[in-house]
């Protein structure tokens, strides 16, 4: 008896998620708001007595002013610092002393805050956030030592990989107008040039209750968590969030191709990727199907492009992929081929080429798209099985515009995608004109051939 409510509660969030189970028995996760304008999500998960508690600013890379890159992730750094009532640093010692654990992320879209701790310490996790949300006291030697931790940062996460710095190059092709295609760490030489007045300007514009979403997933009372919240985030005033307006990315009209050698790069490898619709701004199962098309396509051994191209050609070694789907405004699909001994670029991409033409032509048949699904799905309710990937999962959701209901209805729209959807989404967005082909090559060798001098 006991282990079997030792389960109950996660496993009614999954069959609700999966559309076993109807809305009115739905009660275990509440979205309201307070009164100044800040969401409040609450999900009951009685597991364990641990809590997450997730903050999330709908603001990120793509909302910064241009020439300003990676000014979100700055603030992300300095928000760590002094505050009015505490010392820089004394939230995280604070959660550290407590058992817990905390971290923060920025995105193009967002930028979001979190701790996992005992359940009865969530009350101290609220008062520190709501602290930093409103009287952040950085100061210029906090900017000086930020600014070059974050320099420091990109050239670690970035210029020591060639991939990464591939995939920089390409997202700068791929999005030609929309800011999706500056990285969100940003470009060195405007890191460099970032102030603590540019800093607190932006913490000002965006840093409001009206602006975040608050995600509470844990052993926890919802009542009592919405009390907590009124009395902590509550009491801050509403604040004036300036209107987000991003420019629109054009017409995709030619294929575009990056090119990078570099002297650590083994082998060569290809990159595809393509521009499309994101499950924020897509219609019915659009974003479902196009998760379904880039299992099929490159995602196992199984896939289209790994039989094709590692088993039956051996050009490649292997082959692997995915849909980009946490962006507000686009998404993007990518395939990525890692070449054979003695393959190169150029046979691969031919080949890569014409696989891709030969689905337009043949189609998808209805084993293969069931087979994807049940994989999807699967993995789907095991992530969901984690508190902070259902914290994740539903906060992403609804910062970038999404609502509850559309989370719980993954499953359903899944279950829906056919063979007919999946053909027509490859005809829709894998094409020539919208893609950027990545080529990372090894540098070229160069031999000194010695001339005798004739005697």
């Amino acid at each position: 008896m006991k282990a079997a409510a030792f389960v109950a509660p996660i496993a009614v969030v999954l069959l609700c998620l999966a559309g076993e189970v109807p809305a009115s028995a739905r009660p275990l996760v509440q979205h309201t708001a307070l009164d100044n304008g800040l969401e409040l999500l609450v999900i009951e998960d009685k597991r364990a007595p641990i809590v997450t508690h997730m903050i999330w600013y709908r603001v990120g890379r793509a909302d910064e002013t241009q020439g300003r890159s990676g000014l979100a992730h700055f603030v992300e750094h300095l928000m760590f610092k002094a505050t009015a009532s505490h010392k820089a640093g004394e939230f995280q010692r604070a959660v550290g002393r407590l058992g817990g654990s905390d971290n923060a992320l920025t995105g193009q879209d967002s930028t979001v805050y979190y701790q996992r701790m005992a359940k009865q310490h969530l009350a101290t996790a609220m008062r520190f956030e709501a602290d930093r949300m409103q009287n952040l006291r950085p100061t210029e030697q906090d900017m000086v030592v930020e600014r070059d931790i974050v320099l420091a940062e990109r050239r670690q996460r970035i210029d020591h990989s060639p991939l990464d710095i591939l995939n920089e190059e390409m997202a700068a092709a791929l999005f030609r107008n929309h800011p999706y295609g500056t990285p969100v760490l940003g470009w060195p030489q405007e890191i460099a040039a970032l102030t603590l007045a540019d800093a607190m300007d932006f913490y000002r514009r965006h840093y409001a209750p009206s602006n975040a979403l608050v995600v509470v997933v844990g052993d926890v009372d919802p009542q009592e968590v919405r009390r907590l919240a009124e009395t902590t985030y509550g009491t801050i005033p509403m604040g004036a969030v300036e209107a987000k307006s991003r420019p629109a990315e054009p017409e995709q009209r030619t294929a575009r191709r990056v090119v990078l050698t570099d002297p650590r790069v083994a082998s060569p490898s290809v990159v595809r990727t393509y521009l499309t619709t994101s499950p924020a701004r897509s219609s019915g199962n659009e974003a479902e199907t196009i998760e379904v098309l880039i299992r099929i396509l490159c995602q196992d051994d199984s896939s289209r492009l790994h039989r094709r191209l590692v088993t039956e050609l051996r050009i490649a070694v292997s082959v692997s992929g995915g849909y980009q789907s946490r962006l507000r405004d686009h998404g993007q699909i990518a395939c990525f081929v890692n070449s054979a001994a003695g393959s190169e670029p150029a046979e691969i991409e031919t080949a890569l080429d014409a696989a891709l033409a030969a689905v337009h032509e043949q189609g998808f048949s209805d084993a293969e798209v069931e087979l994807a699904r049940q994989i999807i799905e699967t993995q789907h309710l095991f992530e969901m099985d984690r508190q902070f990937n259902l914290a994740n999962r539903y906060g992403a959701a609804l910062a970038n515009g999404q609502s509850v209901s559309d989370v719980e209805g993954y499953i359903g729209r899944l279950r829906r995608v056919s063979a007919a959807d999946v053909s027509a989404m490859a005809r829709k967005f894998i094409l020539p004109r919208s893609s950027v082909t990545g080529w990372l090559m090894p540098e070229p060798v160069v031999t000194n051939a010695k001339t005798e001098s004739l005697q």
